[in-house]
């Protein structure tokens, strides 16, 4: 739908989050929850956001949380100006449009409001403006209004956010979100390695974390961003990588109470869409609507193509390595993980 001008000064609404490590099918999720009538899907607002910033504790102005949200990340700069595309960016980059590909992108522009208006420039203008003359207050407040509003926006009464590899952090987001309810969705750690690694952020992601800091070359003006997205990757470090995540995952749930977590498979969602829906509408306390699952049944394609049972035994031994403290976190996490 294409923004109105609410003014969003409705209610607050219960704070629901969609957490996850990145690639397990959380943005799928989220497309499903945004069929039910009263809901709309957020999309990636916190993690391209300055990860000092964006929980700061204290009262800030509207001023700040328009130069947070409003701040460009580096990385996704670098890779979608180097011609990259992944489906979380969602800015259109026409001729008509404010900014071009390798432009510094306002962090709001570059996922979230692509979903939400067919102008998101237009439209940013005037959230800018309301979030300026917003009183001093909390991040959490801020955020609530911000996403009141744009559910409000869209005709929803309700919001769901969804950020990838949000489980790194949702301890803080439990901290700054006291009310929030969480589904968190898992996904095989092979198979999320392997989407990773075909995944132009997430190669680049794994570079910065694990490899080593390619060295500079006379004929190769290029910045460290731009040499890292080109050079070779590790099929382990990928698995390390959901490892990684879910061990975070797991110290930022150990003070969460359990009713406010409920653990979804992304397998167990395809394979049972209905039955798993019902489920995360009853945890994060959806109204009814009558013809969400149709709806949402309508747009989960089956089978879904699997990229593990390709790999030769040498890389999957590998690769089964590195993922295997992860499981052991999910065994954790999950009883009776994988079947559930």
């Amino acid at each position: 739908m294409t923004a109105s001008s609410s003014s969003g000064t409705g209610a607050a609404h219960p704070a629901r989050f969609v957490v996850g490590t990145g690639r397990c099918g959380s943005t799928l999720l989220t497309r499903l929850l945004d069929q039910h009538s009263d809901v709309t899907g957020l999309h990636e607002v916190f993690t391209g956001l300055d990860w000092d910033r964006r929980f700061v504790a204290g009262p800030v102005s509207g001023e700040y949380m328009v130069d947070l949200l409003a701040t460009p990340n580096p990385v996704i700069a670098e890779v979608v100006g180097a011609g990259h595309d992944a489906e979380e960016v969602t800015y259109p980059f026409r001729a008509s449009d404010r900014y071009r590909r390798g432009d510094p992108l306002p962090w709001i522009l570059t996922s979230t409001l692509g979903h939400l208006s067919a102008d998101p420039d237009e439209y940013w203008d005037r959230l800018s403006d309301w979030l300026v003359a917003r009183p001093g207050a909390g991040v959490t407040e801020h955020y609530r209004a911000l996403f009141d509003r744009l559910a409000d926006d869209q005709g929803a009464n309700l919001w769901v956010e969804r950020s990838g590899s949000s489980i790194d952090y949702v301890g803080e987001l439990a901290r700054v979100f006291p009310d929030a309810r969480f589904v968190h969705l898992h996904r095989e750690g092979p198979e999320v390695a392997l989407s990773m690694r075909a995944h132009p952020f997430y190669r680049l992601a794994v570079q910065l974390l694990y490899g080593p800091t390619p060295p500079e070359r006379p004929d190769d003006p290029r910045s460290e961003l731009a040499r890292r997205l080109d050079a070779p990757t590790e099929l382990a470090w990928f698995g390390r990588y959901w490892s990684d995540q879910l061990a975070n995952g797991e110290r930022g749930l150990a003070d969460v109470a359990s009713d406010r977590v409920l653990n979804v498979s992304f397998e167990h969602l395809i394979q049972h869409t209905t039955e798993v829906l019902l489920e995360i509408t009853n945890h994060l306390d959806l109204p009814p609507d009558s013809g969400f699952a149709a709806r949402a049944e309508g747009m989960v394609r089956r089978p879904v193509d699997t990229r593990a049972d390709r790999l030769e035994p040498t890389e999957a031994e590998v690769l089964d390595a590195a993922c295997a403290p992860g499981r052991e976190v999910l065994d954790r996490l999950v009883p009776g993980f994988p079947a559930r």
